[in-house]
């Protein structure tokens, strides 16, 4: 019953060329279950039959017959054929925009014909034919019926997709978070309004601006993809039909308007052109955010195994430490013994021994993982740990300049800014023209996430860079990094979405690299 009231309501706007209860019919059958379909036609004869029994005698018995014939029967043949071609997709609660369009050219090519076949056995007066030929009526009843078809079925499909996807509770709270109804509320439904007001108000303005109300629904589609389009559309249909000269014309002649059939050609031409273009930009995108997201769980699993690296090196660092401990134990206890055995014996030379074989277990350790991390921060890591007093002892000036609320980054981050920093500095001595480095590190907001830009300035000076230990500090610098170069620095920053430059400078080289926080 609902549904043959909806009919009776669209059949009371009724234009050749703007048939709504055809979009309204199709919407209808294509989101009901098919269980509901004999009630559907049921409710549309309930409606019928009384406009038969009146119309019976003007029209002819023939008329009366086939007028009994429920549209809902042939069209609900080619809407379960679209149905059973994917047009609603279960699973993924998709359209189908292609197998929309081609049912609605369908559906509007069997209601031409039937209203066609209607139309040349009616009773009707002599000349008649001459004023409505057959084929104006024709043309007008296809594009009535497809203009009709895309004006609802589209945005019915739309908010069935919103709907699946979001839930009708949920619906309504992130339609007032959506840019797409901010868009459409702040700009397109102004633009539509000056267009009609210009079509209503402006002499020779009204064929103008019915013709411009598709430059809305291109645009639309183009930002938001078919369910754009499918929102521009109805609203620019329904614009055109406001801007008709005879809005609620009683017969064929007084409602035919040459301007608003040419408009109404351009917009059902757009409104398909852009549901097609905006499903293969939805296509798109959704391959583009699903690379996003493959691209997110790449980073995320290079980050942890990151992760899991330095824990196993703190874990290798400590347990060095520990056989530090265990060496010295060992090696005061082989003295002691060699001191009751022979008390005259010179034991410095055990010592010396014994200092190195610890020093090197400890710079060993602290390559791993810095003592000094561990012990008081990355701050003061880059101060005073391993690379720093490498650099110190090597003859190298070393300056770190530190700014910004460095502490408020995850220790993840702080680990790899650490490693950055010692790859780059290997990366620069490389050459071995270098006798400063002057790090800087700025830590801050970039966009809505923290992050971490940091430089590193390699400069040369003739009178300290003859005095550089190259060999030694090489050779500490590669127990701190992992001597693959630029490449393991750019691999580093690329896990934390960063990017690494590199400039040539008159007096030295610049390494600068940006990290965001995870």
């Amino acid at each position: 019953m609902v549904y043959g009231f909806g009919i009776f309501l669209c059949r009371q706007v009724i234009f050749p060329h703007y048939l709504l209860f055809s979009g309204v019919r199709v919407a209808t059958l294509a989101l009901t279950p098919y269980r509901y379909w004999p009630a559907l036609i049921l409710g549309e004869e309930i409606w019928l039959v009384p406009l038969t029994v009146e119309c019976w005698s003007q029209f002819g018995v023939l008329w009366g017959l086939l007028n009994l014939i429920p549209a809902t029967t042939y069209v609900g043949s080619f809407v379960w054929l679209a149905r059973q071609h994917q047009l609603l997709e279960a699973r993924k609660k998709q359209v189908h925009v292609g197998v929309l369009l081609t049912c609605a050219l369908a559906v509007s090519l069997a209601s031409t014909a039937y209203n066609l076949l209607l139309y040349s056995v009616e009773a009707l007066p002599d000349g008649y034919l001459s004023i409505h030929p057959y084929h104006q009526m024709a043309s007008q009843w296809l594009l009535g019926n497809f203009i009709g078809i895309l004006t609802v079925a589209p945005l019915a499909l739309a908010l069935y997709q919103a709907s699946a996807e979001y839930g009708w509770k949920n619906l309504l709270h992130r339609a007032a978070e959506s840019r797409f109804v901010f868009e459409g509320i702040f700009l397109v439904l102004p633009v539509f309004a000056l267009l009609i007001w210009l079509g209503l108000t402006v002499s020779h303005a009204r064929g103008a601006a019915q013709i411009c109300l598709f430059l809305p629904v291109v645009w639309l589609a183009l930002r938001h993809g078919w369910q754009g389009a499918a929102w521009g559309g109805t609203l620019a249909s329904l614009a055109n039909l406001a801007l008709m000269p005879e809005k609620f014309a009683s017969n064929y002649v007084s409602s035919f308007d040459h301007h608003t059939v040419q408009a109404e050609v351009i917009i059902a031409f757009a409104i398909s052109t852009m549901l097609l273009v905006g499903a293969r930009i939805g296509v798109l995108n959704g391959r583009a955010e699903q690379e996003r997201k493959d691209v997110c769980v790449a980073l995320d699993l290079a980050r942890n195994n990151l992760h899991l690296g330095e824990l196993q090196l703190r874990a290798t660092s400590q347990a060095l430490e520990q056989i530090r401990e265990t060496v010295r134990s060992g090696y005061a206890m082989m003295l002691g013994r060699l001191r009751h055995l022979q008390p005259a014996i010179d034991d410095g030379g055990y010592q010396r021994v014994a200092l190195v074989a610890q020093d090197q277990i400890y710079r060993l350790a602290d390559g791993l993982h810095p003592v000094t991390w561990r012990e008081r921060g990355l701050p003061a890591a880059l101060r005073e740990g391993a690379v720093a007093r490498a650099l110190d002892e090597a003859g190298i000036r070393y300056v770190c300049d530190l700014r910004g609320p460095i502490s408020l980054l995850s220790m993840t981050l702080h680990m790899v800014i650490y490693r950055v920093i010692c790859e780059a500095i290997a990366e620069g001595c490389q050459r071995r023209d270098i006798s400063d480095i002057v790090l800087h590190v700025r830590s801050g907001e970039v966009g809505e996430r923290r992050g971490v830009a940091i430089r590193v300035s390699f400069g040369r000076q003739p009178a300290r860079l003859a005095q550089v230990k190259w060999d030694e500090l090489m050779l500490r610098l590669a127990r701190s990094t992992s001597s693959l170069g630029i490449k393991a620095l750019q691999a580093r920053v690329a896990t934390f979405e960063g990017l690494v430059s590199e400039r040539e400078l008159p007096e030295g080289r610049r390494i600068s690299c940006l990290m965001l926080e995870p």
